[in-house]
């Protein structure tokens, strides 16, 4: 749903809470997005987050990552209003390492979330992206996919296997009008990060917002938030186990 300059008009945020996914469609809002769904479990606190996205018209649904059946119905919802050129999916749950080590099914919980919730929701919407010819599916990654770390390897891998997962749809939209953005932030202060140490270049929802819609405006397929975390990521993969170690333990 663009119009006649190809601006964006529809926007679904799954995961109708995150700060990112709420940062990115005020961001859109202020470009002249006019429609809103947000898609999540916490009704009141949607609804409040629709007042800093007016004046777009928003509209919010019940919908839950781990609960694939609520997939569908909240995607189509949104398509079926006439159609979205935007959907974000922003849902994520970050817990301490060593909890999920102590509770093995908090971490298999988590990894099902940020992993196999993203492969439900991600294919559901790309197919209401490619039936009506176009549009774009963000899918926020994250730098802790670049490297297994002790810190947090539960998060990472399945970050990394969401990663790797966009990828491959955005493989398969080529020739329907579809794109796939996969966008790899680095340390963000939110609430999900509340009480961790920050890592060098952290960033905002804010920054992460404007990166976002950057890569949009260019047709990127990937974004970097902020651009010098690509040379993190780097650095991650190349560096020595021994130093990584040492490096993990400090924080």
């Amino acid at each position: 749903m663009t119009d006649a300059l190809g601006r964006t008009r529809g926007v679904l945020v799954l995961g109708g809470t995150s700060e990112i996914g709420l940062a990115i469609a005020r961001a859109l809002v202020g470009r002249g997005a006019r429609h809103v769904w947000l898609a999540g479990r916490d009704e009141a606190a949607m609804h409040a987050a629709a007042e800093a996205l007016r004046p777009a018209e928003v509209h919010t649904r019940p919908f839950d990552a781990l609960d694939p059946a609520s997939h569908s119905p909240a995607i189509d919802a949104a398509f079926a209003a006439g159609g979205v050129d935007v959907v974000v999916l922003a849902f994520a749950v970050l817990d301490d390492q060593r909890t999920y080590e102590a509770n093995p099914a908090s971490g298999a919980a988590a990894a099902s979330t940020n992993f196999t919730g993203g492969v439900s929701a991600g294919l559901h919407a790309a197919q209401a992206l490619a039936a009506q010819g176009h549009g774009t599916l963000v899918v926020l990654s994250s730098v802790a996919a670049s490297r297994p770390r002790r810190s947090n390897y539960v998060y990472g891998a399945a970050k990394a296997g969401l990663d790797f997962f966009a990828r491959g749809l955005a493989e398969a939209l080529r020739g329907t009008g579809a794109r796939v953005l996969v966008v790899r932030p680095g340390f963000v202060r939110t609430r999900m990060t509340a009480g961790l140490r920050p890592l060098p270049f952290a960033t905002t929802p804010e920054a992460v917002a404007d990166d976002v819609v950057g890569a949009l405006d260019r047709g990127a397929s990937v974004a970097w938030s902020p651009s010098l975390v690509r040379w993190v990521a780097f650095a991650l993969r190349v560096m020595p186990a021994a130093l990584l170690r040492r490096l993990d333990r400090r924080r």
